[in-house]
């Protein structure tokens, strides 16, 4: 029992990452607001960020600058692509928000259902 405990222990981040996952697509698919949808998009984003950073993580490693004191290094890699990553991730829901902007001041909603029933052509 102790050790199924100190498994999960080790693991935690692993199920945090699902949790996100699975709920961040939920929002996506269950909601019919679009701002809802735009939080769970950003939901999912924050579960990806989470699955590429757990495994880079190297416990008592250093900067990779070559030195005799040290033996282990952190691959700075993944690291950086997941900044990047936060960038686009941010640049891309504004964009999403000023589309629901503009939704808004064309249908006067940001239901998914009524913008679909004001719209025939939508669907």
């Amino acid at each position: 029992m102790k050790e199924a405990i100190l498994e999960f222990a080790q693991h935690y981040n692993y199920f945090i990452t699902i949790f996100l996952m699975i709920s961040g697509l939920f929002i996506v698919i269950a909601r019919g607001n679009l701002i809802k949808k735009l939080i769970g998009l950003s939901l999912f984003q924050t579960s990806v960020y989470l699955l590429y950073l757990t495994p880079a993580k190297i416990h008592n490693g250093t900067a990779p600058i070559y030195d005799y004191a040290y033996d282990t290094y952190s691959n700075p890699l993944p690291h950086v692509l997941m900044l990047t990553a936060i960038v686009v991730g941010v640049a891309t829901l504004a964009l999403g928000l000023a589309l629901v902007v503009r939704i808004k001041e064309a249908y006067g909603t940001i239901e998914e259902d009524e913008i679909f029933s004001k719209d025939p052509e939508a669907e």
